[in-house]
């Protein structure tokens, strides 16, 4: 029940991700899809959370390490974006909830989506990487011996995706929107979305690598602090 209780979690997640890259496309796809897939997103981080009860349950029962506050506090920004994104997303709706009468203006709702909708995908790629650890032993499991070579091989790949990720987040000017420098998003329209799609995926892995690293050096900073006040 435990294994496939984590498949559902895999699953869930990865499906998750697709659509939050398919959501960053919104005029290469259409706004009548960016709004299902916008919907579907929501259902996904309900049964997320529905998934991850037990973590929820055990918010204010555990002791909070450094990693467990900052992991918490990533929590909550995604839940923020998410909200942002979903409220702000259903005043800008063309398509699936015209029939809701305008609540906020469209120039606001529109910021708000904007800034939503980056952060939330740097948050939502951060809070994997503070559970990769986990990812990379289940990943282990697979092979039968343990291999010097696979284990550098995967290090030096991730770290040249991450590395052409900090590339495409400044040729994408992904900073510009986080910081709403600039509120309309621009799409190449001559460019074949898959190449769009591939920019964001390695942003989005450069954050997971972030969201790692940053877990060993908490934890570092925790195990010291345990130390010196024994």
């Amino acid at each position: 029940m435990k294994n496939k209780k984590t498949v559902y979690k895999i699953v869930v997640d990865v499906l998750m991700t697709i659509a939050l890259l398919l959501l960053m496309t919104y005029e290469l796809i259409g706004s009548f899809p960016h709004e299902i897939i916008g919907t579907f997103m929501i259902v996904l981080f309900i049964i997320h959370h529905i998934l991850n009860r037990k973590w929820t349950a055990d918010l204010f029962k555990r002791k909070y390490t450094l990693v467990r506050c900052f992991q918490t506090l990533l929590v909550v920004l995604v839940l923020v974006s998410i909200l942002g994104s979903a409220v702000s997303g259903i005043a800008l709706s063309r398509h699936l909830y015209r029939f809701i009468p305008q609540f906020i203006s469209a120039s606001f709702a529109r910021k708000v989506h904007m800034i939503c909708a980056y952060w939330g995908m740097l948050f939502m790629s951060l809070h994997p990487g503070f559970h990769w650890s986990m990812m990379l032993g289940m990943g282990k499991k697979l092979f039968k011996k343990p291999s010097k070579v696979r284990s550098i091989s995967v290090r030096l790949s991730g770290f040249a995706l991450a590395g052409y990720g900090v590339y495409a987040f400044f040729k994408r000017k992904i900073a510009d929107y986080l910081f709403l420098k600039i509120v309309f998003v621009f799409y190449d329209h001559k460019e074949p979305v898959i190449f769009f799609l591939l920019d964001y995926a390695a942003v989005m892995c450069t954050f997971v690598l972030i969201g790692y690293y940053l877990t060993i050096f908490l934890r570092k900073i925790g195990t010291k602090k345990n130390k010196a006040d024994a």
